[in-house]
């Protein structure tokens, strides 16, 4: 990804304390980003009055819509469309998305066919161990089976959460990797996860960024941070600061 420290954004549900965008876009401009991923817990992306919002809101605080997500894909075309519309208009061409357990190929033909209509790329987030697309063969299955206009939105916590390296998988699924959730878990003796600044857990942060700033299909790279609901601020400026200061 060309710029890498200078595209790096923040995703809103970092904010989830913060019902709206306008509280929270200056608290993102507060962290030193000027690129958001949207998440849905701030605006209907497929009602046009909150979507005239959402998009006039970034627009009034300088602040770029890199992707939104997760979105979950059933093949409501109506609604996948709208979603498209909506990113259209954004200027943006990834969105996270998740599919149900045993989605069937009609499922994945209708999101192909709005992804090529809108010049979308449909990134799958590997949601943690338990997810049935968290591990790289689920993933590689399904990639076997659809277009390019599926690949992945790696989160590197719940790749860890689910024994994955987070790195390989970058490795692995270069050609599809459109957005990553730089994101890092610690985890106690029974396993169970605890957000930590990024950079200060489990997840090798200089060999991803590597990677990353080498590959020019990933067009979304997103800070997740979701510890201090009620201000994250600090921790999200540290996240970003370990990425822009390498």
């Amino acid at each position: 990804m060309k710029n890498l420290r200078s595209q790096v954004g923040i995703q809103s549900y970092c904010f989830r304390g913060f019902k709206t965008l306008a509280e929270v876009l200056p608290r993102l401009r507060a962290c030193g980003a000027a690129t958001v991923e949207l998440s849905g817990v701030h605006g209907d992306f497929t009602n046009a009055a909150q979507a005239d919002a959402m998009l006039a809101a970034c627009r009034d605080a300088g602040v770029r819509i890199a992707s939104i997500g997760v979105e979950r894909f059933t093949g409501n075309v109506a609604r996948e469309r709208a979603l498209g519309a909506f990113m259209r208009r954004a200027g943006a061409s990834v969105i996270a998305v998740d599919f149900e357990p045993g989605a069937g190929a009609e499922v994945f033909r209708a999101a192909e066919a709005v992804a090529e209509e809108f010049d979308l790329r449909l990134a799958i987030h590997n949601h943690g161990g338990r997810h049935w697309l968290g591990n790289a063969q689920m993933l590689a299955h399904v990639f076997a089976h659809t277009s390019p206009r599926i690949g992945l939105c790696l989160d590197t916590a719940w790749a860890l959460d689910a024994h994955e390296d987070p790195v390989a998988l970058a490795q692995k699924f270069a050609d599809r990797l459109y957005g990553v959730h730089v994101k890092d878990f610690v985890f106690d003796r029974a396993g169970r996860q605890s957000d930590v600044v990024i950079g200060e857990g489990n997840l090798d942060l200089p060999k991803l960024l590597a990677l990353l700033e080498a590959n020019e299909r990933t067009a979304s790279v997103i800070i997740e941070y979701e510890g201090d609901i009620d201000n994250p601020v600090p921790a999200l400026t540290r996240c970003l600061q370990q990425i822009t200061a390498r």
